[in-house]
């Protein structure tokens, strides 16, 4: 036996000798003991280079992705799971299928009215793609009681026709008697005044997608957005709460799927009311 016979400098001298450590990817509800102090848990989570384990008590605590794990007594290197490509076309949040990259599109001069703040920034969420692809800019209004000044100051036309979505839509409200005084009058022809039915476009999110059974009722005399957060058991003392409870809200919605079918259909009217070629 040779003991001059391996060359020291070959490739792999450094690990040579060493036990190899399998990568194990920290799939959710893997069970993973740590081995520096023995707590064992499952996966609930991988965040930021962090993996998130569980015990059996519910307890949850946060180890950074590497080494210094054990499964099923081996020991392990965890890394973050390999993220999942679609095999077939991307679907948008609306659920139409996304459109090949390609340069954003001019604005048109068609656009879709909303009364505040919250319903563009729900319609941009769920259809930002789809306008963004047809060249359709949202605007808010600040409410459907200044609908009358923007007509006014920048009238529809051929060409220019406006989609205007309003809030609690319902025979005898106040909405619905500006909008019928609307479409009556000399700019009709180019608009198209849809909405739904709920109080605000915070009903439009389904109940059940922010862990409630149903939005509260909220007595007369109390503002909507304030009585639904305190009902809620959140901080509602002024506007910065307000917002924070809206952020809270759209937060939770990922796709159309997370929304009232009485919003869906409207805004998909809308948009092909001012995307249709023959206008």
């Amino acid at each position: 036996m040779d003991r001059y016979g391996d060359d020291v400098l070959a490739p792999g001298w450094r690990t040579a000798g060493r036990p190899t450590v399998q990568k194990t990817p920290a799939t959710r509800d893997l069970v993973v003991e740590v081995a520096a102090d023995g707590y064992c848990g499952a996966v609930v989570g991988v965040r930021g280079g962090n993996v998130e384990l569980e015990d059996r008590h519910g307890r949850v605590r946060v180890f950074p992705l590497g080494p210094g794990f054990l499964v099923d007594g081996v020991l392990v290197d965890l890394v973050a799971p390999a993220v999942a490509v679609p095999s077939g076309p991307r679907r948008t949040a609306s659920g139409s299928f996304a459109a090949p990259q390609q340069r954003a599109r001019v604005a048109r001069a068609s656009r879709i009215l909303v009364e505040g703040r919250h319903d563009a920034e729900l319609v941009e969420k769920v259809w930002g793609d789809d306008l963004r692809a047809e060249g359709v800019v949202v605007e808010y209004l600040q409410g459907v009681d200044l609908l009358g000044d923007l007509l006014r100051d920048e009238p529809p036309g051929s060409g220019r026709r406006y989609g205007v979505l309003v809030d609690h839509l319902v025979a005898g409200s106040k909405e619905s008697r500006i909008a019928e005084a609307t479409m009556r009058g000399p700019h009709g022809a180019h608009l198209k005044i849809v909405g739904h039915p709920h109080i605000d476009v915070w009903q439009c999110v389904r109940p059940e997608v922010l862990g409630i059974r149903a939005w509260p009722q909220v007595p007369r005399g109390i503002e909507w957005k304030v009585g639904v957060s305190r009902a809620l058991g959140w901080a509602a003392d002024d506007q910065a709460d307000i917002a924070r409870t809206w952020q809270r809200i759209l937060g939770a919605v990922r796709t159309y799927r997370d929304l009232d079918p009485a919003l869906l259909g409207r805004v998909e009217e809308l948009i092909d009311f001012v995307t249709d070629p023959a206008a």
